[in-house]
């Protein structure tokens, strides 16, 4: 049934309800995630201290969640005999799956499994009022609207997962984040757990790790990119002693959230190698001046700012026998099937000079350094498959050779899915595309700093986890997929909430519901009533549901600009002449014609009063705008942006969200953007530019062609190379006269070259780079 038609029968039940009984409550309808089906009936079950709960012990968890989530405000009411029963049902085929039955005098949850009958409680939940989850409501009469859902999960893995290396958070916020997950019915919490910045679990065979490897001496502010880089100068770090550990394992365990801990190996080491230097490799090499060259001769030290870093296990006896003292700590704590051995980023400088690892290389009949990775990974596979237990790892494992039983963690794009799955492994999607919420969520300046990139709520909510390149047959080894926070640039609880929520609500309902179910305009229905829940339970989530977005549009070679808004029952308001908008600005009926450069600002309003922030946008009406453009290569799928016209429609991209609409990606190709005038004109200059942020793999090309065709078929040709701007992150390429010589132009055509193959010692390294341009303006 279509939500919204759910939505009003609802709120028409409501209304006659509420004539007749006016004391009694309901919550409107607003589950997320989406269950395959609900069906509204008449009627209601109104909740009372009479109501009875009954389950069996296989269903304790959930009736006693249920007991716990209801008793503070249930309100006495002599007369009303109704109950709650828990009831296993087998013929439930997934285990996960579930049915709740409602009608005025019962309520039929039906489960097979104890985790089954769980996440029906969750949904339970949801049908009531927000109030609820603070305990504190005044004791009043609740009613649920009869209803028939019957529900299960689209896949198996639904993750979320937290960097706690880079900045540690409490105890107390892990569980809080733990209670989201189970809210959402998200099954997997990927626990980030060591780095180059800090070692953050008490391994008692190993004191330095806490004594050393736990703190940095201070920490980078401010980006990356930012030169010179400056610090705080104060010691930062701390780590969970395995009690904390146990407890928060236990928490996890009765919301079944599966923890899965990651110990990086066998890069993003130096924070381990900082507090045992034997751990790393120590050359034997010579220099050409015949000395002996050594990997550790200046002291190693917990890493202070962000980036990947040359310090790598070395794969000898030390090493080996180190990691499996560590992994034996961790399986007593963490009773998960997968342990995550992280494998990315490892640069391969220290092995290249490494006397010991060129002899192993030799010894073992290795290719190169990258099979010397997938030796070391087997081997620690071999070690934790002998204890029960099975690796997963980001999708660099798959360099040099896939471990027998490796499951991949697919982040660079979805090719090292597709190639797992294609060799029978399973594989967790997490593209950074689709999934990184350290990225920006927003076109707003004032938005907390980020590492970078662009990926708005409507993005996360259009993934699907399930390669297009895969047969039928090949997607089961799909297991679902996670987002992933990173939190270089994220160190409070605070922050941390507002970069998870709401994008963490999209992503459940991308492994929770099928794809047919999925419909973005209800899912924004539902979160817009979801923020009174996310309020109650004091979280810090970012609300953007009350912008503007903005398109250039043409028509009949005439520009137009159009404005919506994600939600309904809303108007805008919008000015021309830069000035703020306010209840006296003109409303927004239709798209506006555009033939000059102007900025345009623009509001939500509803009953008088501004919603959200107010929004701008400059177009710079150049002369390339309306004009025909191709490209010879079509923008990667990720980071399409606009299109081809998006170059020339009259506005540039973010300095610092290249994945915005505005910006086109294209992965290790060359490409050749055409733009064709209807009549010749003459132009003064024509400017463009490329992201440069080497961190992300994107980086701008060495050079660029330009081409200029008149009038009269000559062309003229000129090689630019871009230069820096006051942005460190953007590369510009400028061409004016006397090269534009005063004729004519028909035709402009820029060839791109990819940078090429990432250097050794960089993010990415021996991977393709990625390339971004920005608007072409002609003048």
């Amino acid at each position: 049934m279509n939500f919204r038609i759910n939505t009003f029968i609802l709120l028409l039940s409501m209304l006659v309800f509420g004539c007749a009984e006016k004391k009694i409550e309901t919550a409107k309808a607003q589950i997320i995630p989406m269950p395959v089906n609900q069906e509204f009936r008449d009627g209601h079950f109104v909740l009372s201290s009479e109501t009875e709960i009954n389950f069996e012990e296989e269903f304790n968890v959930a009736g006693n969640f249920l007991k716990a989530f209801l008793e503070p405000t249930l309100k006495k009411k002599k007369g009303v005999e109704n109950k709650i029963n828990f009831v296993k049902d087998t013929s439930i085929l997934n285990p996960e799956g579930y049915r709740i039955e409602v009608n005025p005098i019962h309520i039929k949850i039906s489960a097979t499994t104890a985790q089954g009958a769980f996440y029906a409680v969750q949904t339970l939940r949801q049908l009531l009022p927000a109030e609820l989850e603070t305990g504190k409501l005044k004791r009043k009469d609740i009613a649920i609207a009869a209803t028939k859902i019957s529900d299960q999960p689209q896949f198996s893995y639904r993750g979320m997962h937290l960097d706690v290396a880079r900045h540690m958070f409490s105890v107390k916020f892990i569980k809080k984040y733990i209670d989201a997950l189970a809210m959402l019915k998200m099954n997997t919490f990927h626990w980030h757990l060591t780095d180059d910045q800090g070692w953050r679990i008490e391994i008692k065979q190993y004191p330095k790790l806490q004594e050393v490897a736990a703190f940095r001496d201070e920490t980078l502010i401010g980006h990356y990119s930012d030169q010179p880089h400056r610090f705080d100068g104060k010691r930062y770090g701390g780590y969970y002693t395995q009690e904390e550990i146990k407890d928060i394992v236990a928490y996890a365990q009765e919301r079944f959230v599966t923890i899965i801990p990651e110990i990086e190996m066998p890069g993003h080491a130096q924070a381990a190698i900082a507090a045992y230097p034997e751990l790393g490799c120590a050359s034997t090499l010579r220099h050409s001046s015949g000395q002996e060259a050594s990997a550790t001769d200046e002291p190693v030290e917990v890493a202070k700012e962000w980036g990947v870093f040359e310090e790598i296990y070395c794969p000898n006896k030390k090493t080996f026998a180190f990691l499996e003292g560590v992994l034996d700590e961790v399986l007593e704590l963490f009773p998960s099937k997968y342990i995550h051995i992280g494998g990315d980023e490892a640069p391969k400088t220290r092995w290249e000079n490494c006397a010991h690892c060129q002899a192993l290389i030799k010894k073992e009949g290795l290719k190169d350094e990258h099979e010397l990775q997938s030796y070391f990974i087997t081997k620690m596979e071999k070690y934790l498959n002998s204890k029960g237990r099975q690796i997963i790892g980001w999708d660099e494992i798959l360099e040099g050779g896939l471990a027998p039983n490796a499951t991949v963690m697919s982040w660079r794009g979805t090719s090292g899915a597709v190639e797992a799955a294609k060799a029978g492994h399973n594989v967790v999607m997490t593209p950074t595309s689709h999934c990184y919420f350290d990225y920006y969520q927003s076109e707003n300046e004032d938005e907390p700093l980020a590492i970078g990139g662009f990926l708005p709520l409507e993005k996360v909510y259009g993934f699907n986890p399930i390669p297009e390149e895969l047969t039928t047959e090949e997607s089961t080894y799909v297991l679902g997929a996670q987002g992933n926070i990173w939190t270089e640039y994220i160190p409070t609880e605070d922050q941390l909430e507002y970069m998870a929520f709401p994008r963490m609500l999209a992503m459940s309902e991308v492994v929770w519901s099928k794809p047919e179910n999925k419909n973005h305009e209800d899912f924004v229905l539902r979160l817009e009533q979801f923020h009174k829940r996310l309020d109650v339970l004091n979280v810090n989530y970012a609300n953007h549901l009350y912008e503007i977005d903005g398109n250039v549009v043409s028509q009949n070679d005439t520009t137009y600009y159009k404005l919506e808004t994600l939600t309904k029952g809303k108007t805008i308001r919008y000015t021309l002449d830069g000035s703020e908008p306010d209840l006296n600005s003109k409303i927004y009926q239709s798209q506006i014609p555009i033939s000059q450069s102007t900025t345009i600002k623009a509001a939500v309003f509803k009953d008088k009063k501004q919603l959200g922030k107010t929004f701008t946008q400059n177009i710079n009406f150049h002369k390339a705008v309306g004009a025909k453009i191709t490209i010879n290569k079509t923008p990667h799928k990720a980071y399409s942006g606009s299109g081809a016209k998006g170059l020339i429609n009259g506005i540039s991209g973010s300095d610092s969200r290249y994945g915005d609409k505005e910006w086109l990606g294209f992965w290790g190709e060359d490409i050749e953007v055409t733009i064709y005038f209807e009549k010749p004109i003459i132009i003064n200059s024509i400017e463009t530019r490329f992201y440069d942020g080497n961190g992300q793999w994107i980086y701008a090309p060495k050079h660029i062609a330009m081409r200029v065709i008149f009038d009269n078929d000559e062309i003229i040709a000129n090689k630019f190379l871009p230069e820096s701007s006051e942005n460190p992150n953007l590369k510009q390429v400028f061409c004016e006269q006397p090269i534009l010589s005063n004729r004519p132009v028909k035709t402009i055509k820029l060839l791109v070259p990819n940078y090429g193959t990432i250097p050794e010692g960089k993010q990415g390294a021996g991977n393709k780079a990625w390339t971004f341009i920005d608007e072409i303006i002609v003048n």
